[in-house]
């Protein structure tokens, strides 16, 4: 199933009468997943550009940086990972 048909399911069942549960279920695992991902998207940016511009001006401490910048992207990753759960929980949970 694309794409094309998830959304053209969505405009069937809105059109025959009201949002049925299925197509709702679409919808919030789609801005469970879309929005859950934005936060860490620009989180990864932001450590990832920090940490490099800080191994840029201290090459003596790259491998603490590394260390703690591994260790971040971590936690902004399990967000995304949260928001995956959710979006799954959302579309096969009766």
């Amino acid at each position: 199933m694309n794409h094309i048909d998830i959304l053209s399911f969505i405009l069937l069942q809105t059109t025959d009468g009201g949002l049925s549960k299925d197509a709702a279920k679409l919808i919030g695992a789609g801005l469970a997943i879309g929005l859950g991902g934005i936060g860490p998207g620009i989180g990864l940016g932001i450590g990832t550009f920090g940490a490099v511009q800080a191994a840029g001006r201290n090459p003596d401490a790259v491998g603490d940086i590394r260390q703690l910048m591994i260790l971040g992207l971590g936690l902004a990753e399990a967000v995304a990972i949260y928001a995956l759960v959710v979006a799954l929980i959302i579309l096969f949970a009766s």
